[in-house]
């Protein structure tokens, strides 16, 4: 390691450590390296600019943003969650699995665990939380565990940032996270019930059997949303980027035309955060646009490879090792960070070792994503906690047995790795 990386890492860390957003540390700590080795400082924003030209997938970051804040602001979210209601609120603890199943389904058209927690979540927290059925911190807790599916089950934002940085295909990136997802709710539903059942909670609202067909009408046109973009991804009739603007289209005139909930005012607003919350990302991305090009230079990918070729780790162990990593890191950083920053150094080392890049890269997400719910930096317990005013402390206090139950699944995800590649080959993944 030259000494030129050396104090990268250091200004790096250094800014991050005082509070400067993420982006700029990378961005300066990059432009440290580059006066050091006294190279151009016109190479930063080379790399930014091809990486960015380069890239049509990225498109899909800001399209599927797009998509999920229409889906939030229209009256989408409230039609899912009536069904959502009628499917499964008559068991016990049935605004648990209500929250549950609607994070389900609404991970199908977001790819963002943020625009679930901070959309739907909001009124999934108000409906358990009505007549102190629920503590606020046990709402609060279980929204933001249900929220890590949203990148799992396709769309996936985070996937399409791994896609970027390991040249692996999107779109058996996305049918990777299908039974993942799904063993997610599952493994969160067996905690709320076991919750439910030790606390004596109740079944709350029961819908009378014949009332959800009609429900299921009433919510058919937003349950189409993830079909139409899986066939068109898999059916072949568009790329995952043409995809997300498919996306961010129906979801435009089901809110506006359809259901008539879509104001031009609240249009606007909605662009608008949209703006920023891409803006926001593609900063991330810029920086670790140059990081990446430093590391490359500094050989550092192959190095580390070389070293795990060297000292015969297993690739079980090298799969573990990584994910105790990234569960530390993921207390402190956020979920982009880590794939575009951390994930280039182990990717290399990961194919050295004969790991399948789909499975390394479903596995990384889901590790990422149960980084939003760690304390004591988790982003979604933050998120919850600005747009509901409920203490970080309650929430806190309730999100370990949920923590718990996802780091089960994780394991079993890295242990059984058919379990993310099945959907795939199904498709025609060779592996």
């Amino acid at each position: 390691m030259t000494l030129a990386f050396t104090m990268c890492l250091v200004v790096l860390f250094g800014l991050a450590a005082i509070g400067t957003p993420i982006a700029h540390s990378i961005i300066v700590g990059a432009i440290v390296y580059l006066a050091l080795k006294g190279q151009d400082l016109g190479i930063a924003a080379e790399q930014i600019s091809y990486g960015l030209y380069d890239s049509f997938v990225l498109l899909a970051v800001p399209l599927f943003i797009v998509a999920a804040n229409i889906m939030n602001a229209g009256a989408i979210s409230e039609r899912l969650l009536r069904f959502c209601v009628g499917v499964v609120g008559r068991f016990k603890g049935g605004l648990g699995h209500v929250n549950i199943v609607s994070s389900l389904i609404f991970s199908g058209m977001s790819g963002s665990a943020v625009a679930d927690a901070a959309g739907i979540g909001k009124v999934v927290i108000q409906m358990m939380t009505k007549d102190n059925r629920y503590s606020r911190g046990y709402a609060a807790a279980i929204t933001a565990a249900s929220a890590t599916i949203g990148p799992i089950i396709p769309p996936s934002i985070p996937m399409v940032l791994y896609a970027l940085v390991s040249d692996t295909s999107i779109g058996y990136l996305f049918l990777g996270g299908i039974v993942p997802g799904l063993l997610m709710g599952l493994v969160l539903m067996a905690m709320n019930t076991y919750i439910s059942h030790k606390r004596g909670f109740a079944a709350d609202e029961v819908v009378p059997l014949r009332e959800i067909p009609a429900l299921t009408v009433r919510a058919f046109p937003a349950l189409l949303m993830p079909v139409i973009l899986l066939y068109g991804i898999y059916g072949g009739a568009t790329t995952p980027t043409e995809a997300a603007a498919v996306a961010a289209a129906y979801a435009l005139v089901l809110a506006a035309f359809f259901y008539r909930s879509l104001s031009l005012k609240s249009l606007h607003a909605i662009m608008l955060d949209s703006v920023k919350s891409s803006a926001s990302v593609g900063l991330v991305i810029g920086g670790a646009l140059i990081l990446n090009y430093i590391v490359a230079s500094e050989n550092i990918p192959k190095l580390l490879a070389d070293q795990m070729v060297g000292m015969q780790i297993t690739p079980m162990a090298f799969m573990l090792g990584v994910n105790v990593l990234l569960l530390l890191l993921g207390c402190i950083l956020d979920a982009t960070t880590i794939i575009l920053v951390i994930i280039p150094l182990f990717v290399v080392s990961a194919k050295a070792l004969g790991i399948d890049l789909v499975h390394f890269g479903v596995v990384v997400v889901v590790n990422c994503m149960i980084g939003l719910i760690t304390p004591p930096y988790g982003v979604l317990l933050f998120v919850i906690n600005g747009t509901t005013g409920i203490p970080l402390i309650e929430i806190i206090r309730e999100i370990t047995p949920f923590l718990i139950a996802l780091l089960f699944a994780l394991a079993l995800l890295i242990f059984f790795p058919s379990l993310v590649l099945w959907v795939p080959m199904m498709f025609g993944y060779a592996g």
